[in-house]
């Protein structure tokens, strides 16, 4: 269910023009009044909504905040100042007025993902993860990872061929959201690709040019596991004291 929240109604026209030049999306209901919508949606959950922020009676914000049940949620507003609140708030993007066709598919693209992704029966098996960053929801291909950095309650993620992502999250959340058939946490600040690992030489992994330390809190899990690739492959394991 898709539904729209906006106090001037030549702007419900624009978004329902904008989901009639969509295939994948059909607006069921529109709303002038926030407190109407916000009774509605508490008794009939939506899987997406379109939400001004400044509204007389209720803010956009608000009414998100008082939402009882999980939505998405793409904020339309005329209003830069509020993308780090929608952000905060978990919503899936942030639409400046005027709002044109390319920036409204791109909208609804991402929602699509992110509603498969969090649907999907068996998540071990998908592709991708989210994560926010840049007040925006970022999808990125798990086979891209080259690997993760942990800095405090940030994480640095490298893509290949794309730009590092800055995500403001913690690496418990982290691997929790990877496939841990993929990926294996070896050091307080590094998450790697297991399959990318090429050689580890006593406690320091090498990997692309590259050289990470194994802690000592991650030492007996990645060598049992480590030990278990080279088995069959039947390479000796190459470690030094």
């Amino acid at each position: 269910m898709i539904h729209a929240i906006d106090d001037e109604p030549l702007a419900l026209t624009v978004i329902q023009s904008l989901c009639e030049k969509s295939e994948h999306i059909h607006l069921q209901k529109t709303f002038t009044q926030p407190n109407e919508a916000l009774k509605y949606l508490r008794k009939f959950p939506a899987d997406l909504i379109f939400c001004d922020i400044q509204m007389p009676a209720m803010t956009g914000i608000n009414l998100v905040k008082s939402l009882q049940q999980k939505t998405m949620v793409i904020f339309t507003t005329a209003f830069s100042e509020y993308a780090a609140v929608s952000y905060e708030l978990d919503a899936i993007d942030y639409l400046l007025k005027p709002i044109n066709l390319k920036r409204f598919t791109q909208a609804i693209t991402k929602a699509q993902d992110y509603f498969d992704y969090i649907h999907q029966k068996d998540q071990s098996s998908d592709k991708n993860i989210f994560v926010r960053a840049d007040f925006n929801l970022v999808k990125i291909p798990l086979a891209d990872i080259l690997y993760i950095e942990g800095l405090a309650d940030y994480l640095k993620i490298y893509i290949k061929d794309r730009k590092t992502i800055v995500a403001r999250m913690t690496m418990r959340d982290m691997v929790e959201k990877l496939n841990s058939n993929d990926f294996i946490r070896v050091h307080r600040s590094f998450i790697l690709p297991f399959s990318k690992i090429e050689a580890v030489r006593g406690s320091t992994i090498f990997m692309d040019d590259k050289a990470f330390p194994i802690g000592r809190t991650y030492a007996e899990a990645f060598f049992s596991r480590y030990s278990g690739k080279l088995s069959k492959k039947s390479v000796p394991l190459r470690k030094h004291n």
